[in-house]
């Protein structure tokens, strides 16, 4: 188990400059990018030991924090092929 927190400028480290202008300019992006930091945190403070939720509990947060990295990763992909195109 692992303390450091998995934040969107570590998932992505190649596309900071994206991730801002993505930020800036696409609200969808903008909710999604807050409800992973929240479910991101939420784990970050189960691994710290800071919560100790059940371990169900546990396994849902990930794999909600999958699914919107996933979402995350899809529209970062859809971004580059637009900004090639």
């Amino acid at each position: 188990m692992s303390n450091t927190p998995h934040e969107l400028a570590d998932e992505f480290p190649n596309d900071h400059e994206l991730l801002h202008k993505l930020k800036m300019s696409d609200r969808h992006f903008v909710t999604l990018a807050e409800r992973y930091h929240e479910v991101n945190g939420e784990i970050h403070r189960i691994e710290a030991q800071i919560e100790t939720p059940s371990d169900d509990y546990t396994e849902s947060l990930k794999k909600k924090r999958l699914a919107l990295i996933d979402e995350i990763s899809g529209i970062i992909a859809k971004a580059k092929a637009d900004a090639s195109a």
